[in-house]
């Protein structure tokens, strides 16, 4: 069996593909899906546009991604308000190892923390110790 390295209830992680980095990622053992906060998303055929983050943010830029759309998904809010999100694929750094990922893009304006890893991330890799952050 393969040991599981252990993580906190926040990490730091990065995006090399799209150049992002340093961003703080909430882990979620109650969200089966990964999420990323886009303040402007554009679907056109089989690919997505997309700027990550939005103007309140210390972080924005105001740059455009554009991702092969990977699928759809409905995803269920903590409070039963269900929403259909455009799923994509890239890779994240998380403690120095890099991973595929799939990420549903939604507006996360009013939450914390611009990105979520959930379970489908998280199975087969870590083990979350809520005591810690930032490993």
């Amino acid at each position: 069996m393969k040991e599981l390295k252990i993580i906190g209830r926040l990490e730091h992680v990065d995006f090399p593909e799209l150049g992002i980095n340093g961003f703080n990622a909430k882990i979620d053992t109650g969200a089966y899906t990964s999420s990323l906060h886009c303040s402007e998303i554009l679907v056109e055929k089989d690919k997505v546009k997309f700027i990550v983050l939005d103007d309140e943010h210390p972080s924005f830029e105001g740059k455009w991604f554009c991702l092969p759309i990977e699928k759809y998904t409905v995803v269920k809010s903590s409070n039963g308000y269900k929403e259909e999100r455009v799923v994509v694929k890239t890779t994240i750094l998380l403690l120095g190892e890099e991973f595929d990922v799939f990420l549903t893009l939604t507006n996360r304006k009013d939450m914390k923390y611009p990105v979520l890893l959930g379970r489908k991330f998280l199975k087969d890799k870590y083990i979350v110790n809520v005591s810690l952050k930032h490993q």
